[in-house]
C-alpha cells in the first residue's frame, strides 16, 4: 500500500502544502482552527512525517542536545521526561549526552556534531556556557540551562536556597543534634554546580536563625554504597534521638537502610529529612523537599523552543520552589 503523502494531507484538510508544512514545524502563524483541521487529516490518513526530507526542507535538523551530568539517577530520569515531553509535542528529537568524566567532556568539546547538528542545547546541573565560549567551540545555537542558574542565559531552575531554608526550619524544632549528610558533585574538578551549595547555605542560615547548630557533616558520593558507608559512620558517632538532613533522596534512602538494619526507628530514634521527593519517597514515608522537576524540564524547553521560533529578547529565568513534605521519618 501507499504511504500518505503531505501532498494527500493538503487535499483531505483543503490547504496548501506550505501550510501542513508548518504546521509541522509547529510554526507560530498558522490558525487554530487550520492546526486542527490538517492534524485531523494526519490522524485519519496514518500519515507520518519523513523526517530526513523536513530536515533537508527546512535547513534544520529538528534535533536537541541535552548535556546531563548522569542518566543513572532517578532525578535526571525525571527531568528527561519533562524536556523530551515538551521537545515532542513540538516534533524535535532530543539526541542525550552523559558527561560523566573529563575524557568524555572533552570529546564532546572536540567534537562538530554537538555544535553543528543539532538546532539547539540543553545543559542540566553545571553552567557550561563559560566552558564552551573558551574553547574553539561556540555557543553559535540557543542555549537553555535546567536545574542551574546564569545570568546571560536563559535557564529555569530550582531555589535551593529555600528548600535548605525549608529543611533547616523544620529541623530546628526537632529533638536531639542535628547532623547533616551532603553530595560531592565535583566532576574531574573541572567545574561544579551550586545546587548542593545553595542547599547547604540555606539550611545552615535556618538551623542558625533558630539557635541551633549542624554537629556533624559528612560527604558522600551519588552512590548508593558509599552513602550507607558513610551513614553507618554517623551512626556510630551520635547520640539518639537525632536529625539528619540527607540532602538527596538517594542519600536518605541509604541512610533509611542503615537506620532499620540497626534496629533503630525512623521518626523516633533518627529522623530522617531528605530532598527530591522521588516517585518512592511516599512509599517508605520518607520526609522531603518536593521538587516539581518534570515541570521545571518542560519550562526549561519551552524557553529555547520559544528562541528557535525566533523570540530575541533578553534571557530569561524561571524560578521554582521546593515545598516540605512531612512523612513518618521526620
Amino acid at each position: 500500500m501507499r504511504k500518505p503523502t503531505i501532498q494527500d494531507v493538503a487535499r483531505l484538510a483543503g490547504v496548501g502544502v506550505g501550510t501542513v508544512s508548518r504546521v509541522l514545524n509547529n510554526h507560530t502563524a498558522v490558525k487554530e482552527g487550520t492546526r486542527d483541521t490538517v492534524l485531523k487529516a494526519m490522524a485519519q490518513l496514518d500519515y507520518t512525517p519523513n523526517p530526513h526530507a523536513r530536515r533537508i526542507a527546512g535547513g534544520k535538523s529538528y534535533t536537541i542536545s541535552v548535556l546531563l551530568p548522569v542518566m543513572t539517577t532517578e532525578f535526571y530520569v525525571r527531568l528527561l521526561n519533562g524536556l523530551e515531553q515538551a521537545f515532542q509535542e513540538a516534533r524535535y528529537d532530543v539526541a542525550i549526552f552523559p558527561l560523566m568524566d573529563q575524557s568524555r567532556l572533552e570529546r564532546y568539546l572536540g567534537s562538530h556534531t554537538l555544535a553543528y547538528q543539532a538546532d539547539g542545547l540543553v545543559m542540566a546541573t553545571y553552567n557550561l556556557t563559560q566552558l564552551f565560549n573558551e574553547h574553539r567551540l561556540k555557543l553559535n545555537q540557543p542555549a537553555v540551562l535546567v536545574d542551574a542558574y546564569g545570568e546571560g542565559v536563559d535557564c529555569a531552575y530550582m531555589d535551593n536556597v529555600a528548600g535548605g531554608q525549608l529543611a533547616g526550619e523544620y529541623t530546628a524544632r526537632l529533638e536531639g543534634p542535628i547532623h547533616a549528610m551532603w553530595v560531592e558533585t565535583e566532576l574531574d574538578q573541572l567545574f561544579t554546580t551550586r545546587v548542593f551549595e545553595d542547599r547547604r547555605r540555606g539550611f545552615h542560615s535556618a538551623v542558625s536563625a533558630a539557635g541551633r547548630q549542624v554537629e556533624i557533616e559528612l560527604t558522600t558520593s551519588f552512590d548508593a554504597y558509599a552513602a550507607r558507608t558513610v551513614a553507618a559512620g554517623l551512626l556510630e558517632r551520635t547520640s539518639f534521638p537525632c536529625t539528619v538532613f540527607a540532602s538527596a533522596d538517594l542519600i536518605a534512602a541509604s541512610l533509611l537502610d542503615e537506620v532499620l538494619a540497626r534496629g533503630l526507628t525512623p521518626g523516633q530514634d533518627v529522623s530522617i529529612i531528605g530532598f527530591d521527593d522521588q516517585p518512592w519517597a511516599e512509599a517508605r514515608g520518607l520526609t522531603t523537599l518536593h521538587q516539581p522537576v518534570e515541570s521545571m524540564g518542560y519550562e526549561a524547553a519551552g524557553l529555547l523552543l520559544n528562541r528557535l521560533a525566533g523570540f530575541k529578547g533578553a534571557p530569561r529565568a524561571r524560578k521554582f520552589t521546593p515545598s516540605l513534605v512531612v512523612r513518618q521519618t521526620a
